[in-house]
Formats: C-alpha cells, sequence, structure tokens
C-alpha cells in the first residue's frame, strides 16, 4: 500500500477511534506533503494530530505533487495570505515528446513525437520562459466557470474558454537533461502553474510535446523544504511533542521589520488604534509587546496603522 494511503487510512482509524479535545494552538508547520493526497487531507491530519482548533493551509499543493506545504494554526492563520503571495520554488520532472490530456503522466496521450530534442535546443528556448510571461490556466485546475472547478468539466469532457493571466518566472535552472528526461528548478510568482509551463515548453520546441512526470515544490518564500517534516515523522512524536515542533508565528515574516512597543501603545494598538512614532515608511511591520507577536502594521508619514492584529486585549500575566 503507497505511503500516503497508509496514512490516510491509518489516521482516519484513529480519528474514528479517539476524538480528541481540541485547543488553541498558534504556530506555523512546515510539512512535506506526501504524493496521492490533497492539501486539505493533510492539513486535516496534521491538525487532527496536533489538536488544534484552527487551521489553514497557505496555498494549494496537487495531490501529484509533493513536497513543502506551510500550515498554520489559530493566530497564524491570519498570515496565511501573506504567504500565498509569496514565490514558490519548484523541482519539476519534465518528458519530452508526449503530450496527455491532463498535463501530467496520469493523463492520456494526445500526442506524440519522434523528434529528439538536444540539450542545445533547450537551453536555446529557456530565455523565453523567463520573466513576466502570459499562461493560460489548464482545464485540470482548481480554477472555477460559473461556480464549479474546471477540472470537474475537464472530466466530464467539457472544456471551456480561459482567459491568459500574467506570471513571472523569476528564475529557470536546468539540474539534468536526458532527453526525452529533464529536471528543472523553476521560481516563480503566485499563480504559476509548471504542467502548463512544460506544456508551453514542447510547443516552443517545435512543437514536440511535454508533459509531467513529478513536481516537488522545495520553498514558498524564504522557508525550505530541508526544514518540513512528514505526517510520519509528527505521529511518531509524543502528542505533548507535536505542538512544541511548531514555529512561531513570525517565522512567516522573517524580511519585514519588526517595532518592540511599550505596554500604552500596545494597548491601543490591540484595540485597532493608529500610533503615532518615528519610523521609516514601510508596507509591512512586525509589531511586538514583551517579544511577543501582537499583529502587522503599516508606517507612513509617522503613523503605525494596524493592518492584522492578533489579539483584543493584552494578556494580564505580562502586563507591568
Amino acid at each position: 500500500m503507497p505511503a500516503a494511503r497508509w496514512i490516510l487510512k491509518k489516521t482516519m482509524s484513529s480519528q474514528a477511534a479517539n476524538k480528541r479535545k481540541r485547543r488553541a494552538i498558534h504556530g506555523v508547520l512546515l510539512l512535506n506533503k506526501p504524493r496521492g493526497i490533497s492539501s486539505t487531507q493533510a492539513l486535516g491530519r496534521a491538525k487532527w494530530l496536533i489538536g488544534a482548533d484552527k487551521a489553514g493551509h497557505t496555498g494549494t499543493l496537487d495531490p501529484l505533487a509533493d513536497g513543502l506545504l506551510p500550515l498554520c494554526f489559530g493566530h497564524a492563520t491570519k498570515l496565511a495570505n501573506d504567504l500565498l503571495d509569496a514565490d514558490k520554488t519548484y523541482v519539476a520532472g519534465i518528458v519530452l515528446g508526449k503530450s496527455t490530456t491532463t498535463g501530467d503522466m496520469e493523463g492520456e496521450t494526445t500526442f506524440s513525437s519522434d523528434t529528439v530534442i538536444t540539450r542545445e535546443q533547450w537551453d536555446a528556448i529557456l530565455p523565453q520562459f523567463s520573466g513576466e510571461i502570459a499562461q493560460v490556466p489548464p482545464m485540470y485546475s482548481a480554477l472555477k466557470k460559473d461556480g464549479k472547478p474546471l477540472y470537474e468539466l475537464a472530466r466530464a469532457g467539457i472544456e471551456v474558454e480561459r482567459e491568459a493571466r500574467q506570471v513571472t518566472i523569476v528564475s529557470l535552472e536546468t539540474l539534468s537533461f536526458a532527453y526525452p528526461n529533464v529536471v528543472l528548478k523553476v521560481r516563480c510568482s503566485k499563480g504559476t502553474y509548471i504542467r502548463t509551463l512544460a506544456e508551453d515548453m514542447g510547443k516552443a520546441l517545435g512543437g514536440v510535446g511535454a508533459h509531467l512526470s513529478s513536481l516537488q515544490r522545495t520553498g514558498v518564500g524564504d522557508l525550505d523544504l530541508q526544514d518540513a517534516m512528514t505526517l510520519e515523522q509528527l505521529e511518531a512524536m509524543a502528542e505533548d511533542a507535536r505542538a512544541q515542533a511548531l514555529l512561531p508565528l513570525d517565522a512567516l515574516l522573517q524580511n519585514c521589520p519588526a517595532i518592540e512597543l511599550p505596554q500604552t501603545e500596545a494597548a491601543r494598538f490591540v484595540q485597532g488604534q493608529r500610533l503615532k512614532m518615528t519610523h521609516a515608511d514601510c508596507d509591512t511591520v512586525r509589531v511586538y509587546w514583551h517579544e511577543r507577536l501582537i499583529g502587522l502594521a503599516s508606517v507612513s508619514h509617522g503613523t503605525l496603522s494596524p493592518q492584522k492584529v492578533l489579539m483584543t486585549a493584552l494578556p494580564e500575566s505580562n502586563q507591568q
């Protein structure tokens, strides 16, 4: 039985046997999602194992794909959108010379070519896929048309017109080339479809066709897959230790400047009030009180304006 299915079966049986009391837990888990399960399934399992009452993920990772899936718990869910906007890094396995209905190895072959592509020909097309490019979202995607996901329409044999979107390819690096197999590292903006990128590359190579054989997300912003743990590792931990494995809330925000507020100003901040202060203009700053993250704010012309507040009042135990 594949590892992903074993985890799902075991966790579901455990959930049925033991109804765990959920509690308020705040932090971020860097999960190495396995292939074969959806992001929602992975989130549900991790949420149950940790015993958290509130959780969310930071962008869907297809069941076909594995790799980094940051999960947010408690107050961290308020910061999830910051990661949704972050650049993503992928390592994609691409097979040249064949197209499929789904753009990956699970679809039926729609076209194949005997033309052999050289490394020089491959390298020659890469510059046209760097920087800002237009992409037409694939039919096998979670985008919706009249309230229905496109992949549901595709499975019913229905294809609808999709408008091209502008995305940014920050960098491309060929890790290996042994025709017909290519391994490509891609850093890109949100909303980029790697399977569409592979298909478009096949078209640029004289129409030889291409599809994904594998896809792994290795980075989200500055977060790295090397720091992630698997569901098996999480399950093997003692129950009390699982929550301790979470990263603090500000793990998502290390690139943002930080401001420490004294008690009076911090109390006003958590009530949503603007504050006057001497600080350089900044779109997003981390706001702390007693080294505890209490929210995010913007600074403009000497005024700090709350953007996201993580609590409505300061804990009495920390007040002086």
